[in-house]
């Protein structure tokens, strides 16, 4: 009974102890931040750079956060913390992730057959996967498995192919994919390559079908500076991007908009 007795007073004591070290010696809470705090979605994706959404509300209270930085935040949120800190409105460009390959199980050839940690990053420690291309896509779901949003479907074929209304852009399965082949992009960008290795033309039908050659015909068919050529691979120019008919160019299918990829690949 002594005991209770003790514990109970002692408990007491501590609690009121802490209750005045916070109300005589704690952070003041600032109201500009409560109201951001009421405006970010909450989801905290970490799109914006920071580790969540009250990370993000405080850094905007304290001038070190831009307002569009917010992946998931709406325009007209976006003024109305604009306004709450007297700075010109500042809209995000809308991004979408691609995950630049066209290695499905009907396209790229298989070396081995994974039976491991449905993982890619483990994957990669088992020889690099089972498909014959080292730069492709290895289909075992760690990029769908970050996405916050449940934009990336991983399909029966063994690719990932992201849905592009449905993202975001907040980069999380950027970060995750131990190939390195997923990147953001605007939303609005026509087509994309949907290859990543940088091997020579030849070397690169041997393993994948769909793969880009770099046979240089969609550079010759889009506009001046539209499509570069790194190497052996092309790639598409966001600042001034091609439209949409240069796709028909590509002899593999390596280039084509996000729709066809949806739909290519649909297994």
């Amino acid at each position: 009974m002594i005991s209770v007795i003790v514990l109970t007073v002692t408990g007491l004591v501590s609690g009121l102890a802490i209750g005045l070290v916070v109300k005589f010696y704690g952070a003041t809470p600032n109201p500009l931040e409560e109201k951001l705090l009421q405006l970010v979605p909450g989801a905290n994706c970490g799109g914006c750079g920071f580790a969540g959404c009250e990370a993000y509300a405080k850094a905007l209270a304290e001038g070190r956060a831009k307002p569009g930085a917010c992946p998931s935040m709406g325009e007209d949120v976006v003024r109305e913390i604009c306004a709450l800190l007297g700075v010109e409105s500042q809209l995000r460009a809308p991004m979408a992730a691609v995950v630049c390959c066209s290695g499905d199980d009907d396209h790229a050839r298989r070396m081995a057959f994974y039976n491991g940690i449905n993982d890619c990053q483990n994957a990669m420690l088992v020889a690099g996967g089972g498909k014959g291309c080292i730069y492709g896509c290895l289909g075992l779901g760690s990029c769908a498995r970050a996405c916050p949003y449940g934009a990336i479907e991983i399909r029966a074929n063994h690719i990932a192919v992201v849905h592009p209304e449905l993202c975001v852009g907040c980069g999380k399965c950027v970060s995750v994919c131990p190939r390195h082949i997923i990147k953001l992009t605007p939303k609005s960008a026509p087509v994309h390559v949907f290859c990543s290795s940088p091997e020579k033309g030849a070397l690169k039908k041997t393993f994948c079908s769909a793969a880009c050659i770099g046979c240089r015909k969609c550079v010759k068919a889009a506009a001046e500076n539209q499509m570069t050529m790194s190497g052996f691979l092309a790639a598409v120019n966001y600042d001034n991007p091609p439209g949409a008919d240069v796709a028909a160019a590509c002899p593999t299918g390596a280039l084509r908009t996000a729709a066809v990829v949806l739909e290519s690949t649909r297994g």
